[in-house]
């Protein structure tokens, strides 16, 4: 486990950018709205990708149409290190007013069938076939991608076709959530499908998995004693956008087993306290348990514009077994959990 040095609940860096962009989209928006038509003029095109990249400049941004109406999409592009920060231009966008505004790509299946030019080529999507291979223990789906003319073009374009493919199939957030590895093929693969049998694939692999669960496992403390491991499963980054602060908490307990494992009063006081977690409610979402040599360490993701941490401050003052303690570090990428992922 490593040592987290516990930041205090503040605003984001990004704060004061995302505020001036919409400022500035309130004022300009008129003049975007009479030009979409023919096209966005060049210094209008420029001054929205300088301040989109004023908040952060890997996020890309798009403008399209959907339900009637534009729509102002701003994304990370699938790095879930920048989800969070989409999602609080969102949550920042103006009530109403004729737009809507999306921090992930959306499905639009009826691009499935278009044409894609990369550099100095086009692409009849029409002709990609994509092979699909279940993985229900990691509650997945592989994907290899072929499109004919992938013979013709570099690796780069190849990866760009197929990332295109995913987000109109499914929508950038559910690709997060459901697709696993992805592959292109310059063969198509045995019983390849059509792009556009994706959704019921993903959602054959999904069904089960709608409410998370527990995964149990066990080892061993450092001192050789017995240790058990539950993480939350599935557990994704998508549904919890504003949850960038990985937040450990340590809680000593008294009374164990021979194995130094709680048990009677200790146990119920474990309990009792993940049931003020669970009240934090969207505010945080626990990922795993590590349990041990009298030791369990909760690890948790929260907003850290929330307050979230000065509450577990206070829960771990109030803890009458020992002193807990609550560190935590931003990782917006969830990367601390990748030990403990399936």
């Amino acid at each position: 486990m490593g040592i987290f040095r516990r930041p205090r609940d503040s605003s984001s860096p990004s704060a004061p950018a995302i505020a001036e962009f919409w400022a500035w989209w309130a004022q300009t928006k008129p003049s975007i709205e009479a030009t979409l038509t023919d096209g966005l003029p060049t210094d209008i095109l420029e001054e929205i990708s300088r301040r989109i990249r004023r908040i952060h400049p890997q996020l890309q941004w798009e403008i399209g149409h959907g339900g009637g109406k534009p729509v102002l999409t701003v994304t990370g592009s699938g790095m879930a290190e920048l989800r969070g920060l989409a999602e609080r231009w969102r949550l920042a966008a103006p009530k109403g007013g004729g737009w809507d505004y999306h921090a992930a790509r959306q499905a639009d299946p009826e691009m499935l069938n278009q044409k894609l030019t990369l550099g100095d080529h086009e692409f009849d999507l029409e002709y990609v076939r994509l092979g699909m291979r279940a993985d229900e223990a990691r509650a997945r789906v592989h994907i290899t991608a072929y499109h004919p003319d992938f013979l013709f073009v570099p690796e780069e374009n190849r990866l760009q076709v197929a990332v295109h493919i995913l987000d109109w199939a499914l929508g950038e957030d559910d690709v997060a959530r459901w697709i696993g590895d992805v592959k292109v093929a310059t063969e198509e693969p045995m019983d390849s499908l059509t792009p556009s049998m994706l959704s019921a694939v993903v959602q054959q692999i999904a069904e089960p998995f709608l409410e998370p669960n527990w995964l149990t496992g066990e080892g061993r403390t450092p001192r050789g004693h017995p240790a058990r491991l539950d993480v939350r499963f599935p557990l994704h980054r998508p549904d919890h956008p504003l949850c960038d602060l990985h937040v450990a908490v340590s809680l000593p307990y008294a009374h164990t087993n021979p194995d130094r494992l709680p048990v009677g009063p200790s146990a119920s006081a474990l309990r009792e306290f993940e049931k003020h977690l669970a009240a934090l409610g969207d505010r945080a979402v626990l990922a795993v348990r590590e349990t041990g040599d009298g030791l369990r360490v909760l690890h948790l993701y929260a907003d850290p514009e929330s307050g979230v941490v000065a509450e577990l401050d206070q829960l771990a003052a109030g803890w009458s077994e020992g002193r807990a303690k609550v560190a935590s570090t931003p990782d917006p990428g969830w990367r601390a959990l990748a030990p403990y992922q399936p």
